[in-house]
């Protein structure tokens, strides 16, 4: 087949880059020929929170990409729809997780559905924004009616699907495990690289920092933590909310010596030294469809402690994986650290991540795109 992803590619950077690579690249290898049609302007300035919408490290999988499309002028999208006229394709699969490109992407699945009669489909990671604006939902039913397919990758995100479109019936495959990385190290080489004591017990909260993540309720849950556990918090990701409030509460609460701040993009080739670092993810969200952080984790077997929301309850095993809390709970989430490094040190996680990863493949996402275009692989 002649598939055409729609997504973000490098030099953007972000989760949504590395799906599509990977994506990319198993099509690819399956004997499909690939394009990739992406962003030459993803969001104006003045709606980017972060410093650069561009990924400064290296591109690990090199992908045939055309940053054709600007998210917010009309004539980029019908230059882009002449450009997938001239391709030819007989599939593309749309990277969908924020009513944001409803406008664009509407109009490209239009113009597939019945100038070029295309099948097209939708990869959601998102239905509901995690931060919901004014619009959002008129936005989101609006796209949502064009799309020949569905894919989601947890329940919550299908139940958000059929309030907006019944008859949807999507096709759920598990977020694949994000294999872009470079390979695990030694816990001791990683946190030579960071400058960071081969000897204390380490936590990571790791990716962008935003309210719906809740880096806050992690930091409030340190002082009940450090009472039983001298553990140090490593966080590693820009602020994309009020930095000036998370430093004060850090202030208030006596945490500076305990808490190791790298607010930065962190670049792809470095991935691997946070992770192997660590002794426990941790991702004590407020809100979650799903999160690529846990599939990065698992990549790297490290256990996580996670709040039970959105899809997280569907990937993580408790007492095998890792552990479940309730959200905004800082007790409850100090509890589950605390067990971790005192009563559960003999318990093998690294064994159970390796198992349970095996369920996160890409050849499932690829089977699912050639089975909705009609071609089985053979």
């Amino acid at each position: 087949m002649r598939i055409v992803l729609v997504g973000t590619a490098y030099p953007l950077r972000g989760g949504i880059a590395h799906y599509i690579a990977l994506l990319y690249q198993t099509l690819t290898r399956r004997g499909h020929e690939v394009f990739v049609l992406s962003f030459k302007r993803q969001y104006p300035k003045l709606f980017f929170p972060g410093k650069t919408q561009k990924d400064e490290g290296k591109e690990l999988v090199p992908v045939r990409a055309f940053p054709l499309l600007d998210s917010v002028n009309p004539f980029s999208w019908i230059r882009s729809f002449f450009w997938l006229k001239s391709i030819r394709p007989h599939v593309v699969c749309f990277k969908y997780w924020m009513p944001f490109f409803a406008p664009c992407y509407t109009a490209l699945v239009i113009g597939l559905k019945y100038f070029l009669h295309v099948p097209t489909i939708f990869i959601c990671d998102n239905i509901v924004p995690h931060e919901k604006k004014i619009g959002d939902a008129w936005l989101t039913r609006w796209v949502l009616r064009f799309p020949d397919f569905f894919i989601v990758q947890s329940e919550t995100v299908r139940s958000d699907l059929l309030q907006f479109r019944p008859h949807a019936n999507p096709v759920k495959i598990p977020h694949p495990l994000y294999t872009i990385f470079p390979p695990l190290i030694k816990k001791e080489e990683a946190r030579n690289r960071l400058g960071i004591s081969s000897r204390i017990p380490l936590l990571l909260f790791f990716g962008y920092i935003r309210p719906y993540k809740g880096l806050q309720c992690l930091i409030e849950a340190l002082p009940e933590i450090r009472k039983f556990v001298p553990v140090q918090l490593l966080v590693a990701g820009e602020f994309y909310e009020e930095k000036k409030e998370t430093l004060a509460l850090i202030e208030k609460l006596g945490l500076k010596e305990a808490i190791i701040l790298h607010d930065q993009f962190i670049e792809n080739e470095k991935v691997a030294d946070y992770f192997c670092a660590a002794d426990l993810v941790v991702l004590p969200y407020r809100s979650a469809t799903q999160s690529g952080i846990v599939q990065i984790a698992y990549y790297y077997e490290k256990p996580v402690v996670a709040t039970s929301v959105g899809g997280l309850p569907e990937v993580i095993r408790p007492g095998k994986t890792g552990y479940l809390v309730p959200p905004e709970n800082p007790k409850a989430l100090a509890h589950a650290i605390i067990q971790f490094f005192t009563k559960d040190r003999n318990v093998p996680f690294a064994r159970w991540i390796r198992q349970e990863r095996e369920m996160y493949s890409w050849d499932c996402m690829a089977e699912a795109i050639e089975k909705m275009a009609g071609v089985h692989h053979v």
